[in-house]
């Protein structure tokens, strides 16, 4: 099952199968991650810690969802395109 690539990189516009893993890889991996985060804020706010500290925290899983959505638009076709 091949997708399409919306940076129009490669001659047929068509992800290989291996990048295609890759990036299902990356995104299972940040996916997990930005949980991680998610739980760890909750459990710092639950503590009272520092709210700069918990700032830093939601930035940082802000800046992971922003690469999952990256990811998200490589594997998905540009339909409206």
């Amino acid at each position: 099952m091949a997708g399409f690539r919306r940076d129009g990189a490669g001659e047929s516009g068509l992800m290989s199968e291996q990048e295609q893993a890759a990036i299902r890889l990356e995104f299972a991996r940040l996916k997990q991650e930005h949980a991680d985060f998610d739980a760890a804020i909750n459990a710092m706010i639950a503590m009272g810690c520092d709210a700069l500290q918990i700032q830093r925290m939601k930035k940082k899983k802000l800046a992971i969802k922003d690469r999952l959505k990256d990811l998200e638009d490589r594997v998905i076709p540009d339909i409206i395109a």
